[in-house]
């Protein structure tokens, strides 16, 4: 069996190939393999302080946030540890403690 490469936006390990295409399932990204990887392909994404976040990092809340569909929210200084970025209006996906998995916005986020 052949290891396939990580798909360059989410990172995610479960890509396929299709045609002369790799797909990632999780983001929906399509990429051809044999091209080199541009500087305009990467995502860069700002906490709230304009650090750049990467893949893996911890962060803390910088304010209370309400989460929909339950009685009580995130409170200011909640810490996150190994935030995954994602190309969307919730840039942060990630997994808070008595909460679950969760989308955060990065601009109610500092960099620990």
């Amino acid at each position: 069996m052949t290891v396939l490469a990580p798909c360059p936006l989410c990172q995610s390990t479960y890509t396929y190939a299709m045609d002369n295409l790799l797909v990632c399932p999780e983001c929906g990204h399509e990429w051809n393999p044999t091209d080199e990887p541009t500087a305009n392909d990467s995502l860069v994404v700002k906490d709230a302080n304009g650090n750049i976040l990467q893949n893996g990092d911890t962060v803390v809340t910088i304010k209370n946030l309400p989460v929909k569909g339950s009685a009580q929210g995130i409170k200011a200084g909640t810490k996150v540890k190994n935030i995954r970025l994602v190309d969307s209006d919730h840039n942060i996906d990630c997994k808070i403690d008595g909460f679950g998995a969760m989308a955060l916005k990065s601009e109610f986020v500092k960099k620990a």
